[in-house]
Protein backbone atom coordinates (compact mmCIF):
# COMPACT_ATOMS: atom_id res chain seq x y z
CA UNK A 1 0.00 0.00 0.00
CA UNK A 2 2.85 2.20 1.11
CA UNK A 3 4.74 1.70 -2.51
CA UNK A 4 1.19 2.33 -4.56
CA UNK A 5 0.80 5.92 -2.39
CA UNK A 6 4.12 7.12 -3.20
CA UNK A 7 3.74 5.86 -7.23
CA UNK A 8 0.39 8.13 -6.97
CA UNK A 9 2.35 10.95 -5.68
CA UNK A 10 4.51 10.54 -8.16
CA UNK A 11 1.91 11.05 -11.43
CA UNK A 12 1.40 14.26 -12.84
CA UNK A 13 -2.16 15.75 -12.37
CA UNK A 14 -3.90 17.14 -15.38
CA UNK A 15 -6.89 18.68 -13.61
CA UNK A 16 -8.19 21.79 -13.58
CA UNK A 17 -9.53 23.19 -10.01
CA UNK A 18 -12.01 25.82 -10.09
CA UNK A 19 -13.93 27.28 -7.40
CA UNK A 20 -17.97 26.70 -7.57
CA UNK A 21 -18.46 30.13 -7.84
CA UNK A 22 -16.68 30.79 -11.01
CA UNK A 23 -15.91 29.73 -14.63
CA UNK A 24 -13.00 28.40 -16.45
CA UNK A 25 -11.02 30.82 -18.40
CA UNK A 26 -12.18 30.42 -21.76
CA UNK A 27 -9.09 30.48 -24.52
CA UNK A 28 -9.77 33.02 -27.33
CA UNK A 29 -10.54 30.33 -30.64
CA UNK A 30 -8.57 30.90 -33.11
CA UNK A 31 -10.09 30.94 -36.71
CA UNK A 32 -8.35 30.73 -40.17
CA UNK A 33 -9.49 32.51 -43.27
CA UNK A 34 -8.30 31.48 -46.90
CA UNK A 35 -7.58 34.67 -49.45
CA UNK A 36 -6.71 35.03 -52.57
CA UNK A 37 -3.02 36.56 -53.86
CA UNK A 38 -3.31 39.29 -56.53
CA UNK A 39 0.05 40.23 -58.45
CA UNK A 40 -0.47 43.69 -56.71
CA UNK A 41 0.49 41.91 -53.76
CA UNK A 42 -3.09 42.46 -52.28
CA UNK A 43 -5.55 39.89 -50.54
CA UNK A 44 -9.33 39.14 -51.93
CA UNK A 45 -11.21 38.03 -49.54
CA UNK A 46 -15.06 36.86 -49.23
CA UNK A 47 -17.00 38.66 -47.07
CA UNK A 48 -21.03 38.42 -45.59
CA UNK A 49 -22.70 41.85 -44.36
CA UNK A 50 -25.18 40.99 -41.59
CA UNK A 51 -25.68 37.12 -43.51
CA UNK A 52 -25.50 38.27 -46.88
CA UNK A 53 -23.21 37.66 -49.53
CA UNK A 54 -20.66 36.72 -49.60
CA UNK A 55 -19.16 39.41 -51.48
CA UNK A 56 -15.20 39.77 -52.86
CA UNK A 57 -13.31 42.69 -50.43
CA UNK A 58 -9.78 43.64 -50.95
CA UNK A 59 -8.40 43.48 -47.49
CA UNK A 60 -5.81 46.02 -46.51
CA UNK A 61 -3.95 46.17 -43.23
CA UNK A 62 -3.13 50.01 -44.21
CA UNK A 63 -6.41 51.01 -44.79
CA UNK A 64 -7.60 53.18 -42.22
CA UNK A 65 -11.27 52.74 -42.91
CA UNK A 66 -13.86 49.47 -44.21
CA UNK A 67 -15.80 50.70 -47.20
CA UNK A 68 -18.28 49.05 -48.98
CA UNK A 69 -19.90 50.28 -52.52
CA UNK A 70 -23.21 51.22 -52.58
CA UNK A 71 -24.53 48.31 -54.52
CA UNK A 72 -23.60 45.62 -51.50
CA UNK A 73 -24.90 48.20 -49.19
CA UNK A 74 -28.36 48.39 -50.80
CA UNK A 75 -28.10 44.02 -51.16
CA UNK A 76 -27.38 43.97 -47.77
CA UNK A 77 -29.87 46.17 -46.84
CA UNK A 78 -27.61 48.49 -44.52
CA UNK A 79 -27.80 51.58 -46.82
CA UNK A 80 -30.49 52.87 -45.48
CA UNK A 81 -28.84 53.14 -42.14
CA UNK A 82 -26.38 55.80 -43.39
CA UNK A 83 -25.07 58.60 -41.42
CA UNK A 84 -23.03 61.61 -41.73
CA UNK A 85 -24.00 62.05 -45.04
CA UNK A 86 -21.21 64.42 -47.45
CA UNK A 87 -22.50 67.69 -48.84
CA UNK A 88 -21.16 66.68 -51.90
CA UNK A 89 -21.64 62.71 -52.42
CA UNK A 90 -18.32 62.11 -54.30
CA UNK A 91 -17.81 58.87 -55.70
CA UNK A 92 -21.48 57.68 -54.95
CA UNK A 93 -20.54 58.68 -51.28
CA UNK A 94 -23.50 57.72 -48.94
CA UNK A 95 -22.28 58.19 -45.26
CA UNK A 96 -21.20 55.70 -42.92
CA UNK A 97 -23.10 52.39 -41.37
CA UNK A 98 -22.31 49.85 -38.78
CA UNK A 99 -22.86 46.70 -39.83
CA UNK A 100 -23.79 44.46 -37.16
CA UNK A 101 -22.41 41.40 -38.39
CA UNK A 102 -19.15 41.91 -40.57
CA UNK A 103 -17.96 38.16 -41.41
CA UNK A 104 -14.40 37.47 -42.95
CA UNK A 105 -14.51 34.14 -43.96
CA UNK A 106 -15.83 32.76 -40.85
CA UNK A 107 -14.56 35.38 -38.74
CA UNK A 108 -17.19 37.19 -37.54
CA UNK A 109 -16.90 41.11 -35.82
CA UNK A 110 -19.92 43.12 -34.61
CA UNK A 111 -20.96 46.87 -35.54
CA UNK A 112 -17.95 47.49 -37.77
CA UNK A 113 -17.95 50.68 -39.13
CA UNK A 114 -18.31 50.99 -43.08
CA UNK A 115 -18.30 53.97 -45.36
CA UNK A 116 -20.11 53.41 -48.46
CA UNK A 117 -18.77 54.69 -51.75
CA UNK A 118 -17.63 53.79 -54.99
CA UNK A 119 -13.83 54.37 -54.70
CA UNK A 120 -11.57 55.16 -57.50
CA UNK A 121 -8.87 52.54 -56.05
CA UNK A 122 -11.75 49.57 -55.35
CA UNK A 123 -13.34 50.28 -59.19
CA UNK A 124 -9.67 50.06 -60.30
CA UNK A 125 -9.47 46.68 -58.74
CA UNK A 126 -12.64 45.25 -59.84
CA UNK A 127 -11.54 45.73 -63.62
CA UNK A 128 -8.46 44.30 -63.20
CA UNK A 129 -9.29 41.07 -61.23
CA UNK A 130 -13.04 40.68 -62.84
CA UNK A 131 -12.73 38.42 -64.80
CA UNK A 132 -11.08 35.93 -62.26
CA UNK A 133 -12.22 36.48 -59.45
CA UNK A 134 -15.52 38.37 -59.42
CA UNK A 135 -16.62 41.98 -59.04
CA UNK A 136 -14.53 43.44 -56.09
CA UNK A 137 -16.90 45.79 -53.50
CA UNK A 138 -14.78 47.19 -51.02
CA UNK A 139 -12.19 47.14 -48.63
CA UNK A 140 -11.55 45.34 -45.57
CA UNK A 141 -9.76 47.52 -43.02
CA UNK A 142 -8.71 48.84 -39.59
CA UNK A 143 -11.91 48.93 -37.87
CA UNK A 144 -12.41 44.92 -38.69
CA UNK A 145 -8.86 43.40 -38.12
CA UNK A 146 -7.64 45.91 -35.36
CA UNK A 147 -9.69 43.50 -33.39
CA UNK A 148 -7.50 40.61 -34.14
CA UNK A 149 -4.30 39.22 -33.38
CA UNK A 150 -3.49 37.85 -36.85
CA UNK A 151 -0.40 35.90 -39.00
CA UNK A 152 -0.59 35.70 -42.62
CA UNK A 153 0.77 33.07 -44.26
CA UNK A 154 1.38 33.16 -47.92
CA UNK A 155 2.66 30.37 -49.21
CA UNK A 156 -1.31 28.76 -48.05
CA UNK A 157 -2.74 32.01 -49.29
CA UNK A 158 -4.66 32.29 -45.44
CA UNK A 159 -4.76 34.59 -42.43
CA UNK A 160 -5.71 33.13 -39.19
CA UNK A 161 -7.33 35.59 -36.67
CA UNK A 162 -7.42 35.24 -32.49
CA UNK A 163 -9.70 37.86 -30.67
CA UNK A 164 -7.50 40.13 -28.62
CA UNK A 165 -10.50 42.18 -27.35
CA UNK A 166 -9.55 45.70 -28.47
CA UNK A 167 -12.31 47.93 -30.43
CA UNK A 168 -11.12 50.13 -32.69
CA UNK A 169 -12.00 54.04 -32.90
CA UNK A 170 -14.37 55.46 -35.39
CA UNK A 171 -11.70 56.47 -37.40
CA UNK A 172 -13.87 58.76 -39.92
CA UNK A 173 -15.80 60.45 -36.83
CA UNK A 174 -12.30 61.26 -34.91
CA UNK A 175 -11.39 62.54 -38.57
CA UNK A 176 -14.47 64.55 -39.45
CA UNK A 177 -14.75 66.24 -36.02
CA UNK A 178 -10.85 67.30 -36.13
CA UNK A 179 -11.85 69.06 -39.44
CA UNK A 180 -15.06 70.44 -38.27
CA UNK A 181 -12.96 72.03 -35.09
CA UNK A 182 -10.45 73.19 -37.22
CA UNK A 183 -13.17 75.35 -39.76
CA UNK A 184 -14.39 77.48 -36.95
CA UNK A 185 -13.51 81.54 -36.67
CA UNK A 186 -10.76 82.00 -34.84
CA UNK A 187 -8.56 78.94 -35.17
CA UNK A 188 -7.23 77.88 -31.29
CA UNK A 189 -3.69 78.68 -30.64
CA UNK A 190 -0.92 75.60 -30.64
CA UNK A 191 2.10 75.67 -27.97
CA UNK A 192 5.13 73.31 -28.74
CA UNK A 193 7.06 72.98 -25.70
CA UNK A 194 10.30 71.37 -25.46
CA UNK A 195 11.90 69.45 -23.26
CA UNK A 196 14.69 72.00 -21.68
CA UNK A 197 13.14 74.78 -20.02
CA UNK A 198 14.68 78.35 -21.55
CA UNK A 199 12.31 80.71 -19.62
CA UNK A 200 11.39 83.44 -22.32
CA UNK A 201 8.52 84.42 -24.33
CA UNK A 202 9.19 84.88 -28.18
CA UNK A 203 7.00 87.15 -30.47
CA UNK A 204 7.10 88.53 -34.03
CA UNK A 205 4.00 90.29 -35.30
CA UNK A 206 2.51 88.94 -38.92
CA UNK A 207 4.27 92.14 -40.96
CA UNK A 208 7.26 91.73 -40.15
CA UNK A 209 9.82 90.02 -42.58
CA UNK A 210 13.29 91.09 -41.43
CA UNK A 211 15.91 87.85 -39.53
CA UNK A 212 14.86 86.74 -36.34
CA UNK A 213 12.22 86.93 -33.47
CA UNK A 214 11.66 89.25 -30.53
CA UNK A 215 12.52 88.68 -27.22
CA UNK A 216 9.25 89.69 -25.36
CA UNK A 217 10.13 88.64 -21.95
CA UNK A 218 12.67 86.98 -19.75
CA UNK A 219 11.79 85.44 -16.68
CA UNK A 220 13.74 86.01 -13.58
CA UNK A 221 15.80 82.92 -12.20
CA UNK A 222 15.70 80.70 -15.66
CA UNK A 223 18.19 79.77 -18.12
CA UNK A 224 17.69 82.79 -20.77
CA UNK A 225 18.36 85.48 -18.10
CA UNK A 226 21.58 83.79 -16.39
CA UNK A 227 22.36 83.36 -20.29
CA UNK A 228 22.01 87.65 -20.19
CA UNK A 229 19.30 87.31 -22.54
CA UNK A 230 17.08 90.51 -22.45
CA UNK A 231 13.68 91.65 -23.43
CA UNK A 232 13.95 93.58 -26.52
CA UNK A 233 16.81 91.27 -27.85
CA UNK A 234 16.46 89.93 -31.67
CA UNK A 235 17.48 85.93 -31.77
CA UNK A 236 18.74 85.27 -34.91
CA UNK A 237 20.13 82.02 -34.44
CA UNK A 238 19.68 78.88 -31.80
CA UNK A 239 22.81 76.16 -31.76
CA UNK A 240 23.12 77.27 -35.29
CA UNK A 241 19.68 77.05 -36.52
CA UNK A 242 17.87 80.38 -38.08
CA UNK A 243 14.91 81.13 -36.27
CA UNK A 244 12.96 83.78 -38.73
CA UNK A 245 9.80 82.54 -37.26
CA UNK A 246 8.65 81.73 -33.94
CA UNK A 247 7.99 77.83 -34.83
CA UNK A 248 11.11 78.19 -36.10
CA UNK A 249 12.75 78.95 -32.30
CA UNK A 250 10.51 76.21 -31.20
CA UNK A 251 11.96 73.72 -33.64
CA UNK A 252 15.60 74.84 -33.08
CA UNK A 253 14.89 74.83 -29.06
CA UNK A 254 14.02 71.14 -29.35
CA UNK A 255 16.53 69.97 -30.77
CA UNK A 256 18.63 71.06 -27.98
CA UNK A 257 19.31 68.40 -25.00
CA UNK A 258 17.96 69.81 -21.78
CA UNK A 259 21.33 70.71 -19.87
CA UNK A 260 23.43 71.18 -22.47
CA UNK A 261 25.07 74.24 -23.63
CA UNK A 262 24.10 76.02 -26.73
CA UNK A 263 25.20 79.16 -28.33
CA UNK A 264 22.19 81.68 -29.35
CA UNK A 265 22.70 84.46 -31.76
CA UNK A 266 21.17 87.55 -30.97
CA UNK A 267 21.10 91.39 -32.39
CA UNK A 268 20.97 94.18 -29.45
CA UNK A 269 21.85 97.77 -30.26
CA UNK A 270 22.58 97.35 -34.02
CA UNK A 271 24.76 94.56 -33.17
CA UNK A 272 25.07 91.07 -33.14
CA UNK A 273 25.76 89.21 -29.38
CA UNK A 274 27.11 85.58 -28.88
CA UNK A 275 25.27 83.95 -25.78
CA UNK A 276 25.50 80.62 -24.46
CA UNK A 277 22.60 79.60 -22.87
CA UNK A 278 21.79 76.11 -20.93
CA UNK A 279 18.45 75.14 -20.60
CA UNK A 280 17.51 73.50 -17.59
CA UNK A 281 15.71 69.98 -17.44
CA UNK A 282 11.82 70.25 -17.87
CA UNK A 283 8.99 67.98 -15.72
Amino acid sequence: MKKLLASLLLIPLGFNFVRADEKPLEKPKTQTVKFELVPSGHFIVSVKLNGNGPYNLIFDTGAPTTLITPRIAKDAKVAGDAKDKPLIPLFGMMGQVKVKEFTVGDVNAKDVPAMIMDHPTVKAFSQEYEKKYGSIEGIVGFPFFAQFKMTVDYSAKEMTFTPNGYKAADVMQDLMQTMMSSMGSKPQPRIAAPAGLWGLELTKPSDDEADGVNVKTVFAGTAAAAAGLKAGDRVLTIDGRWTDSVPDAYTATSYVTPGKSVHVVVKRGGKEVKLTVTPKIGL
